[in-house]
């Protein structure tokens, strides 16, 4: 029985800690951010089920900074999909690519979209945290297997040296819109003993997909409490798809070719077309447009 509730209910993020603190958890709800960046790239399904779990990831990690600071995560596998881009900030904020949305292929022997497939079971994850630092924090690790959520989790216990659960799902329709999309991240903070690690293991491993359980309409707080029946949710914010790019910056893009290109481009197009790789945005600039542009690279 499909239940379509979940599409009426916004993109939501919630953190929560459990067993006395030593546990912190994030539950997301991504689905109109996933369809939106879908429509927007024109993805095929593998495609969609790839970015979305790459998209869902960064907005949980986003949601471990603070005020102004900002991530890209970017999948590099050698899978036909290419390169996956996500950026996610403290407040919410996310946009994501593919360099090939056109991928799809059958399910995999799970029956469930070959997302391995499509991302390649070689490559590297990078992480690129910027801190208001005067450089960014890089960390990467290699793809272990190409599906993501343990891609994601590998990242967590190497690079960050938190043993983590991740859990990224996307439900897509026949039609390749999005049912649902969504995700978890447990994070194992010191001072667990060994009973309290197995509780947390069985609860995982007897977890159903989070998209069946997110489709079945649950609330983030009962998806959390699936696995750790004392959690207590701090606090939450919405999720929303936001792009940076717009007219003003693309035209300082223009400006910062130099004189050269922009005679060039007046002499031989007479015209441009800019196109934002994050949001599939075209921007136009006709003759006149350059003419000024060009005016402006000169002084």
């Amino acid at each position: 029985m499909e239940q379509h509730n979940s599409n009426t209910q916004p993109d939501r993020l919630i953190r929560g800690i459990a067993m006395g603190g030593k546990v912190r958890a994030f539950a997301i709800r991504s689905t109109h951010l996933v369809e939106e960046l879908r429509r927007r790239h024109d993805t095929w399904p593998t495609a969609t089920a790839a970015m979305g779990r790459t998209l869902t990831a960064a907005a949980m990690m986003g949601a471990m900074l603070k005020g102004e600071e900002k991530l890209t995560l970017q999948v590099k596998g050698n899978g036909p999909i290419g390169q996956i881009v996500a950026d996610a900030n403290a407040k919410g904020e996310v946009r994501g690519y593919v360099d090939n949305p056109h991928v799809h292929f059958p399910s995999n022997a799970m029956g469930k979209l070959d997302v391995a497939g499509a991302v390649g079971t070689e490559g590297f994850i990078y992480v690129i945290k910027d801190l208001g630092l005067k450089d960014p924090y890089r960390g990467s690790v290699p793809i272990v297997s190409g599906e993501l959520g343990e891609d994601f989790t590998y990242y967590f216990a190497t690079s960050e040296q938190t043993p983590s659960a991740v859990g990224v799902g996307v439900l897509v329709d026949t039609d390749n819109s999005v049912i649902v999309a969504g995700g978890f991240i447990i994070q194992l903070l010191p001072g667990l003993n060994d009973a309290e690690i197995d509780q947390l293991e069985k609860g995982l491993g007897s977890l159903p997909p989070v998209t069946s359980l997110l489709n079945e309409g649950l609330e983030l707080e009962e998806l959390l409490g699936r696995v750790l029946p004392d959690v207590e949710v701090m606090d939450g914010m919405d999720i929303v798809f936001n792009c940076s790019c717009s007219r003003e910056r693309v035209e300082q893009t223009l400006v910062s070719l130099g004189e050269h290109e922009l005679v060039q481009l007046i002499e031989e197009d007479g015209q441009a077309e800019v196109v934002c790789h994050f949001c599939n945005e075209k921007y136009q600039f006709d003759r006149q447009d350059l003419e000024r542009i060009l005016a402006e690279a000169r002084n």
